[in-house]
């Protein structure tokens, strides 16, 4: 496949400019207002699998938004690839904290990323790594050097927890039968050092809501005599973590994997400055659990963080009052063997248990998914492996990752297959927050490597 180098570079600038084109349309899944765009982005996805050679697509409908399906079959007796993405992305607030509009994609040169980065809503989480793939598949079928079967499965409400694909995956297992999992929505530890993900957090999603008198009141007429909302619950999201920043939740960590000191020392071995990590983010100092690494904390440790609280007058100027209600949306990041759904009773059970008399408590689980670990001795790892060796040079590092993709044990569950998680993004590059973006490096090194994976995964499964 020597010719994929050549393929890239003369393509290069249509390669950037289709992305760019797809990175214009809001497609955010978690806000109504942008139904249109979302559709209008599945059918953009359609067309793009369509150009890139796939024999059969489809636009799936669901109860929610539609999952976008193709296929390039070559043989049924060889190897099947089933690629994973998602074409929804994440809400872009805060707007004013944007550089450029954030669906209006510009490129621009850091000292990260020399080359320019494409910086936008989705740049890298998923559609720029979601891309590389339908651009990978174009180079296979166009120079007739794809080696086995592929299949695309492309959802749009990634975003919002996938509930959807779950019922699309239990009915459509013969559709989607395939020998392994092909992802790209994780990164790599830097660019001169690849590495692949071999393990996901779970997560536990839910929003929690303190209700004290029935309407708003007086701050001077009732204050100190009736419970304030905001005040309970800040003392109850307080009372989460201990000293040591030790979850309190009663059996939360009874089941958790407990890495051994041998595992421990292999991840340490990962390059990691912790001046240049608190540097880019501008504080003075870590926060977290005692007894753990940063780089232990955020990727093999569970956590517990509040992502949004809310409540009483927030607008100009001053308004004396005591809120009617207060509420908070958790997030609990979760390691395998934390159930997420047994997980989220038990923090119902204690959030309603910690009350005090005069407010009263309602818990609503919004979504979650379980953690999981692929092993390192597997074809597909081993594929994906000498896949990275082919175009970087250098071994790719297994790491775990702090993040969640829910699906993929529903994959395991249900397909029966393994996930390799070939991510191509660095951690400085912004996903979920104001000025995402995608080097251009890393998005075209992405369609050089992917058909590597492909090569070599034919040739370990003979």
């Amino acid at each position: 496949m020597n010719s994929i180098q050549s393929y890239v570079t003369q393509h290069k600038d249509r390669f950037i400019n289709e992305l760019i084109e797809l990175l214009k349309i809001p497609s955010i899944s978690a806000d109504s207002a942008y139904k249109t765009d979302v559709l209008n982005t599945a059918k953009a996805v359609k067309i793009s699998l369509k150009n890139a050679g796939c024999d059969t697509v489809e636009v799936c409908e669901t109860e929610g938004y539609p999952i976008v399906y193709g296929e390039k079959i070559i043989d049924k007796n060889l190897p099947t690839v089933l690629v994973y993405g998602h074409y929804d992305v994440q809400p872009p607030d805060p707007l004013n904290l944007w550089t450029s509009p954030p669906f209006e994609p510009v490129i621009k040169k850091t000292d990260t990323h020399p080359e320019g980065a494409i910086y936008a809503r989705g740049a890298c989480d998923d559609k720029g790594q979601m891309y590389m793939h339908v651009k990978a598949l174009e180079f296979m079928t166009s120079t007739n050097q794809l080696p086995c079967n592929v299949k695309f499965m492309v959802e749009g409400e990634e975003e919002i927890g996938s509930s959807n694909l779950a019922i699309f995956v239990k009915n459509n297992q013969e559709k989607l039968k395939n020998d392994v999992i092909l992802i790209s929505d994780t990164g790599m530890i830097a660019n001169d050092i690849p590495s692949i993900t071999t393990g996901l957090r779970g997560l536990s999603y839910v929003e929690v809501e303190v209700t004290g008198p029935n309407r708003d009141l007086h701050s001077g007429l009732y204050g100190g005599a009736v419970a304030n909302p905001i005040n309970v619950l800040t003392k109850m999201i307080a009372s989460l973590h201990d000293e040591n920043n030790h979850i309190t939740i009663p059996e939360f960590y009874d089941k958790i994997e407990n890495l051994s000191n041998e595992e421990r020392a292999e991840m340490a071995k990962a390059p990691f400055s912790l001046t240049d990590y608190k540097d880019a983010l501008n504080i003075e100092a870590v926060y977290g659990e005692t007894g753990y690494t940063t780089n232990e904390r955020n990727s093999i440790r569970p956590t517990l963080d509040v992502n949004g609280i809310w409540g009483g007058y927030i607008g100009e100027g001053a308004k004396t009052v005591i809120a009617s209600k207060a509420y908070a949306k958790i997030s609990m990041r979760l390691v395998p063997n934390q159930d997420w759904e047994e997980i989220t009773e038990l923090f119902k059970t204690h959030f309603e248990s910690i009350a005090p008399k005069g407010v009263t408590i309602k818990v609503n689980p919004h979504h979650g998914g379980q953690g999981y670990v692929t092993p390192i001795n597997s074809i597909g790892y081993q594929a994906a492996s000498k896949a990275y060796q082919e175009t970087f040079g250098k071994t790719p590092i297994p790491q775990r990752s702090g993040g969640s993709i829910p699906i993929v044990s529903l994959f395991e569950e249900e397909l029966k297959s393994k996930t390799i998680l070939m991510g191509f993004g660095l951690d400085s590059d912004a996903i979920h927050s104001p000025n995402e973006h995608f080097g251009i490096f890393n998005y075209l090194k992405g369609i050089e490597t992917i058909p590597y994976f492909y090569k070599y995964f034919t040739e370990l499964s003979k």
